[in-house]
């Protein structure tokens, strides 16, 4: 089953690597913020474009990373949209959790959408590589910073 997984994991994080979605700059964006992992230099820009009741209508990225961030930035961005703000924000707390912690270390952030976080499920994996964890979650600093409205986010 481990190397099933390992293999799902490794499909996925090409696929979204090599053909991420979303990666552009809507010219309605109403939020973006800049996210840096200064270790190894991925740098990406979220933008959003959240309407007056809360909802992400659309998110997008741009910029330059691993295949791991790339791939999580991708991900992220199909399953933010649609969501409110503080759906959003639960989907990257619950996200960072799985990605840091182990199962029974978990918070409860609220309800989560659990489709989108059986998606995510496949980027557990780097928590058995601690440096790779920054990889992950630079993209939903840097959406959770835009949420808030800060324009940067690091993964420090």
């Amino acid at each position: 089953m481990m190397d099933e997984l390992r293999e799902l994991y490794q499909e996925v994080i090409l696929d979204h690597g090599k053909n991420p979605r979303n990666h552009r700059h809507p010219p309605d964006a109403n939020r973006e913020a800049r996210g840096e992992n200064p270790m190894c230099g991925d740098k990406f820009t979220v933008y959003l474009k959240v309407n007056g009741d809360h909802v992400v209508e659309d998110v997008a990225f741009e910029g330059r990373g691993c295949a791991i961030s790339t791939a999580s930035a991708s991900m992220m961005t199909e399953v933010v949209k649609g969501k409110t703000e503080a759906e959003a924000k639960a989907l990257f707390e619950t996200f960072h959790d799985l990605c840091t912690k182990d199962e029974d270390e978990h918070g409860d952030h609220g309800p989560v959408d659990e489709e989108a976080l059986e998606k995510l499920m496949v980027l557990s994996g780097v928590r058995q590589f601690p440096v790779r964890v920054k990889c992950a979650t630079l993209a939903w600093h840097a959406m959770s910073a835009a949420i808030e409205g800060e324009d940067k986010a690091s993964s420090e």
